[in-house]
């Protein structure tokens, strides 16, 4: 256990304590003296305790147990979200979260975690071979659309899109084909162009589409993104607001718990998905950068743990753990300074909210178990799937 220990990445650690510090201290300045705000600081101090023993909890756990019965999890949250869809209870204009008596619950931050182990134990069995269209990247693509739709369904555009970005990381590092990834890039890339093409020519008949739906939610997050022009007032007041607090920072902000917009609530949620808004303000630009200093080295680390791993399922849960962070940190800034819509995704590790920060503590403990017990000798695992390639037959 203590050689084990002596394992742990240290750097890792300390840049988890540091977010914890930049995370409680944004909290505090925007939620103190406030009604039903007043002490999230000390709620969110008590979700990192339980962060870290999620953190430490599965670093000391053999990852490849994990990734063995990784089918059973995945088919257990398939069963989670659709219980949700019909049960959950609605927040934000999402109904993607279950009530525990005093937890809320969001399976659907969950969910990710279970892809990455899905998708690297489907990608292990392959025993790096080369990924066949029809036989591989195909039913991997139909069973992560799964749940992209069903979190689609409930209003959360944001982890919804998470899920095909964690796809599309682990088939580019899964050994996929050239061409195929080509044409992948092509058939994404292109649908996306001519669906913001269509959105900006066809606003009003979208529009009206969606309302009739019961979609009006999904206007209010793109509107400001691509038709700023014909969003309406509400729909702007986020994002005009934040753009304004974080050019009001300039290089080294207006001073802790001193930003005019933060602390008068014109940025809506700055203690969650806006928190970002209350750095740039703050501390400006110079506070921001050193916050992407910060998400750079830990992930930085990971790479490098990815690399030095002799077993094939670590690296491929590293990439995923990576490409959900890198989802999570470009959606979540890039919508306040208007490169992206506004999705409601939270900022890793410093927004207010107890899933999202229990599955990334959790998330870079699978991180330190491939650290801790991917120098091991690579063992064979069983394929209980019914998807995965067989490993060519050897012929004397």
């Amino acid at each position: 256990m203590l050689q084990k220990i002596k394992k742990i990445d240290g750097v890792v650690v300390v840049i988890l304590a540091l977010l914890m510090v930049v995370s409680i201290l944004s909290i505090y300045s925007v939620t103190h003296g406030r009604e039903r705000l007043d002490g999230s600081h000390i709620k969110m101090i008590k979700f990192y305790i339980v962060g870290f023993v999620a953190f430490f909890g599965l670093t000391f756990v053999d990852y490849r147990l994990l990734v063995k019965y990784a089918l059973y999890a995945y088919i257990s949250g398939i069963g989670i979200l659709v219980m949700v869809t019909f049960f959950g209870t609605e927040k934000n204009g999402a109904q993607g979260w279950i009530d525990l008596g005093g937890l809320s619950l969001q399976p659907a931050e969950l969910f990710k975690l279970v892809l990455i182990l899905f998708l690297a134990a489907a990608l292990v069995r392959k025993n790096k071979n080369k990924l066949l269209f029809w036989r591989d990247v195909v039913p991997l693509g139909l069973l992560s659309l799964l749940p992209f739709l069903i979190v689609l369904s409930q209003n959360d555009l944001g982890n919804a899109l998470s899920y095909i970005v964690i796809l599309a990381g682990l088939l580019w590092i899964g050994n996929i084909k050239f061409t195929h990834a080509l044409i992948g890039i092509l058939i994404v890339g292109g649908s996306a162009v001519a669906g913001i093409m269509s959105y900006i020519h066809y606003h009003d008949e979208l529009k009206t589409f969606l309302t009739d739906i019961g979609r009006s939610h999904w206007i209010e997050r793109f509107d400001p993104w691509l038709v700023p022009e014909k969003a309406t007032a509400k729909a702007i007041y986020h994002t005009k607001n934040a753009k304004m607090a974080i050019a009001s920072g300039g290089m080294s902000g207006e001073g802790y718990m001193t930003g005019s917009s933060v602390q008068t609530d014109r940025v809506p949620y700055t203690y969650s998905d806006s928190i970002f808004v209350q750095i740039a303000e703050e501390y400006g630009f110079v506070g921001s950068a050193l916050v992407l200093l910060l998400y750079f080295i830990l992930i930085h680390r990971m790479i490098l743990i990815a690399l030095e791993a002799k077993d094939r399922g670590g690296p491929f849960l590293i990439v995923g753990v990576v490409a959900m962070l890198l989802y999570q940190i470009f959606e979540n800034i890039g919508a306040f300074l208007g490169l992206m819509p506004l999705t409601g995704i939270t900022l890793p590790f410093i927004s207010f909210g107890g899933t999202s920060l229990l599955i990334n503590m959790a998330s870079i403990g699978l991180v330190m178990s491939v650290r801790l017990h991917g120098q091991e000798v690579e063992e064979d695992l069983p394929a209980p799937s019914v998807y995965a390639s067989p490993a060519p037959s050897k012929k004397g």
